[in-house]
């Protein structure tokens, strides 16, 4: 493989993702690959499943020169070695930015911070339209351009709000769906749409304290750490595939309201991550998990 430095053009850096069953000369093969087409490996992270017949899993981030021009050429000829070792993969493109959607309901935390890390330029993403089942989020968004929905949402008419929810999504050539705390149930529909393409944010509570007011009752019952949970969306509520967690030691001197305030810290925190290795093509879904390999 090429070693030596180079000066790094967003258009010009691509990311190749692959899972497949683990056997000799993967590494070899696609190193070789990279090396024929020109291309520099700026990031290679590689983990392979230990029971027997496990799986490899890949993330390889590259350099070359016009990748945009030769990137269907370079999928062509990436084919024949994919096939050779029953590959799962995709090559994306560094510049070809996620459009994201964000649904929000009337808790505005995870909002607030994606719309500031991605005013920053610290989410490298494309926010294209906040969608929400509440008007109450409007005056937050609005400074920053972007298009507001909002679409209210009953168990009555869930499936005719999906469908002009996504609507919006097709019309905005959305391909990636942010739950900022939005408090309704993704229907089926969406996530055919959208499988492994929605991320969700709640507390880690859960399933101990489902329903409403978890931190009250998490404050009855004196807990001692607090969270919350990054996942994809499945049919299964709450059940997908889990892409970041994090915890907060909390004591008997917190109130319910200080549990609120901490939690959502961590939910606000937990989201950002996820929704960064999601757009820079970090995670793999393998089954009900995830694999997330550093940037």
């Amino acid at each position: 493989m090429h070693t030596k430095k180079v000066a790094k053009k967003q258009e010009d850096v691509g990311r190749l993702l692959i899972s497949c069953a683990d056997q000799t000369g993967i590494v070899a093969a696609v190193s070789q690959f990279l090396f024929q087409q020109g291309a520099n490996i700026i990031h290679s992270d590689q983990h392979a499943t230990e029971q027997e017949n496990g799986i490899f899993f890949m993330r390889i981030a590259f350099q070359l020169d016009e990748l945009e021009e030769k990137a269907a050429y370079l999928q062509e000829q990436f084919q024949p070695i994919a096939d050779r070792f029953a590959m799962e993969w995709k090559i994306s493109l560094a510049s070809h930015k996620k459009k994201i959607a964000l649904f929000v309901s009337k808790y505005d935390h995870c909002l607030q911070e994606l719309l500031w890390r991605w005013r920053m330029g610290e989410l490298d993403a494309d926010i294209k339209v906040v969608i929400s089942n509440h008007p109450d989020c409007k005056p937050l968004v609005e400074p920053y351009g972007l298009p507001y929905y909002h679409i209210p949402v009953t168990r009555e008419i869930r499936e005719g709000a999906a469908l002009e929810q996504l609507e919006i999504l097709h019309r905005e050539e959305v391909d990636t769906v942010i739950l900022a705390r939005y408090m309704q149930i993704i229907p089926k529909s969406m996530i055919d749409v959208y499988s492994n393409q929605i991320i969700n944010i709640h507390h880690s509570f859960l399933p101990a304290f489902v329903g409403a007011n978890p931190y009250e009752r998490a404050f009855d019952r004196g807990v001692k750490l607090i969270g919350a949970t990054a996942h994809y969306v499945t049919e299964e509520l709450d059940e997908g595939p889990i892409i970041e967690q994090d915890v907060q030691r909390v004591s008997h001197r917190q109130r319910p309201e200080d549990l609120i305030r901490i939690g959502s810290e961590v939910e606000r925190i937990v989201l950002a991550r996820a929704v960064s290795w999601h757009v820079n093509d970090q995670v793999l879904v393998h089954g009900n998990k995830t694999i997330v390999f550093p940037g």
